[in-house]
């Protein structure tokens, strides 16, 4: 057995590590003063060296035909408008209440697989879904007098990353037989900086910027985590068994990142809310069992 083999889950931790970490902090440049739109651009820059490392791995091979290219963009375009839209969100909403909802992109992928790849999910998953749909309203639970989030924009925000990466979820399940996983990363990685423009036409460049390390330095610190984890789990999922990462990979991350969040507010949830994270992590769990069975 090679060594990468023998390593596959090195890469399953650094990837719960980087991307349960980036999920609690990732708000911290934007309340230093470092607008959500630019820290869109910092993390767009930051997909660049990781989908070079990958293709530096892969003996510098691109996938350059017209299926590649085209489901690779589509599958950049949706995760990387769910990015941006996700940056926006972290501004009205906690990093607890956010991460765990987006936990269940799975429902969104089976669904789709149900509908239009004609793909059947056992009890396993639909289990997993009714559980999504009853952590939802659990999450969404304000109690009498709470300040910690006001309104349900948060929730209506969240469903965009929410339907837009459970769609690349499921545009990954045959892009990834046509292409090699460091060609799908790299055309998510040029379709994420073909969005810049877009996310330096919504900076509002009148307003105060802070420029300092607290800013654009820690948001490019922080982005990396997420460039660089999603790159792990390419690399996981290549030299490891499917049915052991996708499950831990979709659990973990998320407790990670409320357990970081919930630290760094120094709050406790109400007692409802804290069942619904733990039946919307509950419910990821048994999605990833159903996704690694169809796959």
């Amino acid at each position: 057995m090679s060594r990468e083999k023998k390593n596959w889950l090195i890469y399953v931790i650094i990837h719960v590590l980087f991307i349960g970490v980036w999920g609690a902090v990732i708000e911290i440049p934007e309340k230093n003063g470092f607008p959500t739109t630019l820290g869109y651009v910092v993390w767009a820059f930051t997909m660049v060296p990781a989908a070079l490392a990958a293709l530096k791995m892969k003996g510098w091979k691109l996938d350059f035909n017209k299926s590649a290219i085209l489901w690779g963009s589509l599958a950049g375009l949706l995760g990387a408008g769910g990015q941006l839209v996700l940056f926006f969100t972290l501004r009205i909403a906690p990093a607890y209440l956010v991460f765990p909802l987006l936990s269940l992109t799975p429902v969104v992928t089976i669904l789709l697989a149900v509908l239009f790849l004609h793909e059947k999910t056992g009890k396993t998953g639909w289990i997993g879904v009714i559980l999504a749909l009853f952590s939802i309203f659990m999450l969404s639970y304000q109690p009498a007098g709470s300040t910690q989030v006001s309104g349900y924009t948060w929730m209506l925000l969240t469903a965009v990353p929410l339907f837009a990466w459970g769609a690349q979820g499921y545009i990954l399940r045959f892009a990834n037989e046509i292409m090699s996983a460091e060609s799908l990363y790299f055309y998510m990685m040029v379709t994420s900086v073909m969005l810049i423009p877009l996310a330096l036409y919504m900076t509002d460049f009148n307003q105060p910027i802070h420029w300092g390390f607290s800013g654009p330095y820690l948001s490019a610190i922080i982005q990396s985590l997420n460039a660089f984890g999603a790159l792990c789990l390419v690399y996981a999922f290549r030299y490891g068994k499917a049915i052991i990462i996708a499950p831990i990979t979709t659990a973990l991350s998320p407790v990670l990142t409320v357990a970081l969040s919930l630290a760094l507010y120094q709050t406790i949830p109400h007692p409802i809310i804290i069942a619904g994270i733990v039946l919307a992590i509950v419910a990821a769990l048994l999605m990833g069992f159903e996704e690694v069975r169809n796959s």
